[in-house]
């Protein structure tokens, strides 16, 4: 840990000019304007709040089309969350898929939105790319963005359910902070700090200061995560028409991570078609500690505000981040046919992972606000320059033994006997061969949107993306380029003023398929087949309110999202063509019913398949028609989360929370051929019990109370955390 404390001093001590930005709220012009602390338990959790990054204009939540949820950094205090992965059980129609892996590309953790992958790969609205795990101490906000969004954040991150942006603290005025302890089952110790500080006497700058030491340990026999994470931000007003803020984000992590259980090839019957019959030894991690990754990231945003005039404003953004994939990656999969006494025994592989990932995105933006006639117009404009370089020099792949899934094995090699000797697996690691490939893919776009309030009741949100698409290999045959159009339409009518709004949306966003090369039946090669984008359109129509003067919110949708000119790929052909379909429901509600008293609660309800699949591949594993694609996750979820707080008496300031989340069965592998695998229904319960001072805050909960037993998945099986236990002592001053 000596190089974690190395870095802190460094960065503490280091001169201004090495920190960089971060994108504050469009509109503001004030350092004192960008940050707003809520304190759940004491005031109203119900706003309807601009929301700058959702549609890059300040719209409120009821003006906006576009269907998102949020989840503040109260809200996570309250729950103790120290991993960002937990703070989506609070959203409706999301579900965590897998852990992060920490491998080169995406290495991040899946989540399934609406029924298709997603993974938290935006902030303030650019893109910050992870490959392990992100830190939340340095989180304001998480907003989940439902539905495609292409048109105004491009194909770069796409997400054909949504995208996931992280909004980070901001800087104010004034003097304070918070340093806080966690603590909790399974070794966890956790430690952060946040500080603000104003830096001249007229106050027009001002430096936020957020760092975190994690350590915990695997509910398993193995496997733990190091971490350290440190993120200056600055806010400079230089005069009343231009602010400057500045973001830092550096994080280190190392880890050792089990393997992922893929247990099927995806070609043959399955042996276990059940949970039971599976018969996991869910304690057993298949891993030891000596088999560890790093997953180092650094994030970097600069940001300019400028008043044009009274109705024009200019936004100036850059960002840069780089992350990378250093260590060992391991996973089960595929049985031996030649013996079929031992079909319930795993290969386990090895690969040393040495992946490099640079961004660099710039982006101009101009936000009107007037009127032509009687019509007022919120008006945007911009464009945007993303570039992406990933090198990739891993290892070859290794099996090392042949494992099954109560934990008995077969080793491969008698100098390696239980297969997880890791001076041994890195020496035959290093005899493999290497990769060697540099892929550079850059997207320039100019974009377009418009909110035309027709009547003080009825206006229409209007947007168009032009998006060109350039790939450049280190070997010539895989360069391409594409050119996209992305649309978008939104239409919404409120008949109570800014009590309720009914809503519709046509939302679009693409991704650029790389070109193959293509063989005939008899192996000879039949050149290099380019493809069209991919295309996810959705419908979407609803109603959002916010009753009781405030302390009421609710929204309701109904959304379809069909997805066109799929590639499917055999191994000898690439065929374009196949569609996919998600249609589902989706409610959400907060509410302050009385003082002290709040609470969240959401629902959905999914149905995802393939309406044309790949006719040359009849039964492909993710790709045969009326059957699920993969990683849609359960079709039915739940959420709700209540606090009370007391405030008189001889237990004022005590509170009690409680809450937690159901999933339905999830057909983890649906295949006429492999046959169908689904993961059991869950319900889990959490508690709190909180006091919250003006100055100290103690927390303790107790999650998973009734000690259930679970599984998440994509086409694989990966157990959770039992019963465990977190506390959090804090100190604001």
């Amino acid at each position: 840990m000596r190089k974690y404390y190395t870095l802190a001093l460094f960065v503490l001590t280091g001169s201004m000019s090495t920190v960089f930005a971060q994108e504050a709220e469009k509109d503001t012009t004030k350092v004192s304007n960008l940050m707003e602390v809520v304190v759940l338990g004491t005031q109203n959790i119900v706003k309807n709040a601009n929301s700058e990054f959702v549609a890059k204009m300040p719209l409120k939540n009821l003006e906006n089309p576009q269907v998102y949820t949020s989840v503040s950094a109260e809200l996570m205090k309250e729950q103790v969350i120290s991993n960002y992965d937990d703070a989506l059980r609070n959203v409706p129609g999301i579900a965590k898929s897998w852990e992060s892996t920490g491998r080169g590309g995406d290495g991040g953790a899946y989540f399934s939105l609406r029924g298709f992958e997603a993974q938290p790969a935006l902030v303030n609205g650019l893109p910050g790319l992870v490959s392990g795990n992100l830190d939340p101490s340095n989180v304001e906000e998480i907003q989940v963005i439902k539905g495609p969004s292409g048109t105004l954040f491009g194909a770069s991150f796409y997400g054909y359910g949504g995208i996931i942006n992280t909004i980070t603290k901001k800087p104010y005025l004034g003097f304070g902070g918070e340093v806080a302890y966690n603590t909790g089952s399974f070794g966890l110790h956790r430690l952060t700090v946040d500080v603000n500080t104003p830096l001249n006497k007229t106050k027009k700058m001002a430096l936020r200061l957020n760092t975190a030491l994690h350590t915990e340990n695997s509910f398993q026999d193995a496997g733990f995560k190091k971490s350290f994470f440190i993120s200056p931000t600055f806010a400079y007003e230089v005069n009343d028409k231009l602010t400057i803020s500045l973001l830092m984000e550096i994080l280190e992590e190392k880890r050792a991570v089990p393997p992922v259980l893929f247990h099927t090839d995806r070609q043959s019957p399955l042996e276990f078609k059940n949970i039971e019959e599976l018969n996991l030894n869910n304690k057993m991690s298949f891993t030891n500690n000596d088999l560890t990754i790093m997953n180092p990231r650094k994030n970097l945003q600069a940001q300019a505000l400028y008043k044009l005039g009274n109705s024009w404003n200019s936004q100036t953004v850059f960002s840069a981040s780089n992350i990378k994939s250093d260590g060992i990656y391991t996973y089960l999969w595929g049985t031996d046919p030649d013996q079929p006494s031992q079909r319930d025994y795993f290969y386990q592989y090895f690969n040393n992972q040495d992946y490099n990932t640079n961004t660099l995105d710039v982006q101009q933006n101009f936000n009107g606000d007037f009127k032509i006639g009687k019509l007022r117009n919120m008006l945007l404009i911009g464009v945007d320059f993303f570039t992406r370089t990933v090198e990739n020099k891993s290892s070859g792949w290794i099996p090392t033994r042949r494992i099954n899934p109560q934990g008995d094995f077969i080793a491969l090699d008698p100098s390696n006997p239980d297969g997880l000797n890791s001076s041994i697996i890195a020496d035959q690691l290093a005899a493999s061969n290497h990769s060697n490939t540099k892929i550079t893919n850059s997207a320039y776009s100019a974009y377009v949107s418009d909110m035309l309030q027709i009547t003080p009741t009825l206006s229409t949100l209007i947007g168009l993306r032009l998006d060109y698409f350039n790939n450049k290999t280190n070997e010539n045959s895989e360069d391409y380029n594409q050119l996209t159009f992305s649309p978008k339409f939104g239409l919404v009518y409120q008949p109570i003023d800014d009590k309720l709004s009914l809503f519709g949306n046509y939302m679009n966003t693409f991704y650029n398929v790389a070109p193959r090369e293509i063989f005939d039946d008899g192996g000879n090669s039949l050149g290099v087949k380019t493809f069209k984008p991919e295309h996810a359109n959705q419908m979407e129509a609803g109603a959002k309110t916010i009753l009781m003067e405030g302390k009421l919110s609710a929204t309701v949708s109904l959304y379809d999202v069909r997805v066109s000119n799929r590639v499917y790929y055999s191994p000898t052909s690439a065929i374009q063509g196949g569609k996919t379909r998600s249609r589902g429901f989706e409610l959400e509600i907060k509410a302050n019913p009385i003082p002290r008293l709040n609470f969240i609660a959401g629902f959905s309800y999914g149905k995802i398949e393939v309406t044309e699949g790949n006719t040359a591949t009849p039964n492909d594993f993710y790709n045969e028609e009326g059957r699920s694609p993969g990683g849609q996750g359960p079709q039915t979820l739940a959420n709700f989360w209540g606090t009370y707080k007391i405030d008189s008496g001889k237990l004022k300031n005590f509170g009690l929370g409680f809450g937690g989340n159901y999933a339905g069965v999830y057909k983890v592998i649906d295949n006429s051929v492999t046959g169908v695998f689904n993961l059991p229904s869950y319900t889990l319960l959490n508690s709190s019990l909180f006091y919250s001072g003006e100055r100290f805050t103690v927390s303790a909960n107790v999650n998973n109370l009734t000690n259930e037993t679970y599984y998440i998945g994509y086409w694989s099986v990966n157990p959770q955390k039992p019963r465990n236990f977190a506390a959090r002592v804090a100190y604001k001053f």
